[in-house]
């Protein structure tokens, strides 16, 4: 038997003595070998699959990793982590020690830029640039970008800003959507072949060097024909008036047509380069080309049937309640629109969306504009629900204040996977929302114990209309309360006493209230009677419920899934304020570590933020200064 051609391939140095014919059988072998390792692991499987060939071609053609590579988003870089030394560690992924499930600088020179976020590559891939221009170097940039994150605008400012420079710039614009280009045929690939490669491109050149010594009216002239009369074949795009030299579309599964159009894109000389390259998310894999996703993030799956092991929902998930939640309000009002980012299903908004097709926008991967979107709508009376990760939220923390809180506009902003998200790991990772909305004057900042909670907040939400509010809730199912009809809206800045106690104080905002429960009972058992309260806010605080913990208990606990700066730090500035920090009171702020945790499964990386049932009542007792027999004694 024929040993695969994989198996000889170690680095990408071993694909640079390949032929066209035997990559062609690398990139076949490839592909399996990605679907076999994610269906062990899950993870996304659809953008990966349709830059096979283009990953194969890429680090055939460039020298890497001293040519970068910058994969935007990161979601289609599994076979560039297979062909990159790390085969060998490929169903580790997303797993706790394990390879990321993103580009990773840590984890590989061949990772020159870490990303899970959108819309990135190509301003890393220019200050790459820009810095190799600086210190003389030599070496090549290439930035492979979809055509889902051409959507947002930072990808715009950075082709604008490259074009200006006339940097020596790769962009690959990876088409998988069909939203830009028509079908590809042979002549349009044989016309890209042609205006990339040195002919075309020394007679261009040397059309220049005599355009140089017209007069500048001349001058001008000459470079409009050359305009024209290259639009003429290929067609003129808004990439060549932000001053790139565009070549496509070109089949971006052929390698016939991408191997030798790379080679010219590697071998010209100047100037930033846009190659347009179509491809098919989910390529070569039945069910994920038949799927409506393509497969664009899966649980472990059966590769033969392609059916996935996700396991048995025992409630219904925080996401989904809240669409529900938003459905019977938009039910009783119609002034209520939902706005996403290019998440409907993450966020539940497609839910809204079958019953409100016109109320709800999706307007791409464009948090900024989301947001100031939203805030318009609010400016003429309409209630907008800005429904956007905590993660991606981020990335519109401008228009947050500038646009809504500092003109007190009453945008809804729900958020989803709030805290930890396990495999997705750093880059996805809700934690910081609670610190950089509860500082913004006049924001209401809320966060659900369980789901039935969350159904009173979206109630809360859609009523209160002095201002923005927000309220926050984690991935993944609820807890299994009962839930009403229709939430009930709450009152503003006012807590709630889950369970009653003497000794200790557990002051928990968000989604821990169950671990905080799960702790008291074993604090009981163990001599020390614990109260257990809500928040709900971190924005306005209820300040009576607080000085009530403080002044009938000797210890209190704030606890949140969120980072240092956040609910905690609101209590301990409120707990000052009142004068209530004078020594007999022992304070303290259960957060998320003040590191980047790594991805693993939410339970363990709770557990070790100390966040979890025995990570609570180990600091109770660390505060207490005593052991448990200790305190046995003593209670």
């Amino acid at each position: 038997m024929n040993t695969p051609l994989l198996d000889r391939i170690n680095s990408p140095q071993d694909l640079k003595s390949l032929s066209d014919e035997e990559l062609k059988v690398v990139a076949d072998e490839l592909r399996a070998e990605t679907i076999s390792a994610v269906s062990q692991t899950g993870g996304h499987l659809g953008a990966g699959l349709g830059v096979v060939e283009l990953t194969v071609a890429l680090h055939h053609v460039f020298d890497t990793p001293k040519d970068k590579v910058i994969w935007d988003v990161g979601h289609q870089c599994y076979p560039h982590k297979i062909l990159t030394e790390r085969r060998d560690r490929i169903r580790t992924l997303r797993q706790g020690g394990g390879l990321s499930g993103f580009t990773k600088r840590s984890e590989s020179p061949y990772d020159p830029f870490g990303a899970g976020h959108s819309s990135t590559s190509i301003s890393a891939g220019l200050g790459m640039a820009v810095a190799r221009d600086l210190a003389g170097a030599d070496n090549h940039v290439v930035a492979v970008i979809g055509d889902g994150a051409m959507s947002a605008g930072m990808a715009y400012e950075a082709l604008n800003n490259a074009g200006h420079l006339n940097s020596r710039l790769v962009v690959i614009l990876n088409d998988n959507d069909m939203s830009i280009a028509p079908p590809v045929g042979a002549l349009s690939a044989s016309l890209a072949r042609m205006v990339s490669g040195k002919t075309y491109n020394s007679l261009r050149e040397a059309a220049k060097q005599v355009a140089r010594a017209l007069p500048k009216p001349l001058q001008e002239k000459a470079a409009k024909a050359e305009e024209f009369a290259r639009g003429f074949w290929t067609g003129g795009t808004l990439f060549e008036e932000l001053g790139f030299y565009y070549i496509g579309p070109v089949d971006g599964h052929n390698l016939d047509h991408l191997l030798p159009i790379l080679r010219n894109v590697r071998d010209a000389k100047e100037g930033p380069i846009l190659v347009h390259a179509v491809t098919q998310k989910g390529k070569g894999y039945l069910p994920a080309e038949s799927a409506s996703n393509k497969y664009h993030a899966v649980a472990r799956f059966d590769v033969v049937t392609g059916k996935q092991s996700k396991p048995v929902a025992n409630a219904p998930s925080y996401t989904k309640v809240f669409a529900q939640g938003l459905i019977e309000e938009a039910k009783h009002d119609d002034k209520i629109v939902g706005i996403t980012a290019a998440m409907p299903d993450g966020t539940g908004m497609d839910l809204f969306a079958d019953v409100f097709p016109s109320r709800m926008f999706d307007v791409g991967i464009a948090e900024q504009h989301a947001v100031t979107f939203a805030a318009g709508l609010a400016t003429e009376g309409y209630k907008p629900f800005c429904a956007i990760y905590s993660t991606f939220l981020q990335r519109a923390y401008d228009q947050v204040v500038h646009d809504v809180a500092i003109q007190k506009l009453p945008v809804r902003f729900p958020i989803d996977r709030a805290g930890l998200v396990g495999a997705d790991g750093a880059t996805h990772a809700g934690s910081f929302d609670t610190a950089y909305l509860s500082c913004l004057p006049g924001f209401v900042v809320m966060a659900p114990g369980d789901e039935a909670e969350l159904m009173h907040m979206v109630a809360t939400a859609a009523a209160y209309d002095e201002g923005p509010i927000s309220f926050r809730y984690p991935r993944g199912e609820g807890v299994g309360m009962d839930l009403p009809v229709r939430g009930m809206p709450l009152e503003i800045g006012k807590g709630r006493i889950v369970k009653e106690g003497t000794r200790v104080a557990l002051l928990s905002f968000g989604g821990r209230l169950q671990e905080c429960l799960k702790a008291a009972e074993d604090l009981d058992a163990a001599g020390l009677s614990t109260t257990v309260a809500d928040a709900r806010f971190a924005k306005p605080l209820d300040t009576d419920l607080i000085a009530r913990l403080a002044r009938e208990h000797d210890v209190l606990l704030t606890v949140e899934e969120g980072s240092v700066g956040g609910f905690g730090s609101q209590v301990l500035h409120s707990l000052a304020e009142m004068g209530c920090l004078d020594g007999s009171l022992k304070v303290r702020s259960l957060v998320l570590p003040d590191r980047y945790q790594d991805h693993d499964k939410p339970e363990l990386m709770y557990a070790q933020a100390g966040l979890d049932a025995a990570g609570i009542m180990a600091k109770v007792f660390e505060v207490l200064g005593a052991d448990l027999n200790t305190i046995g004694q003593r209670a």
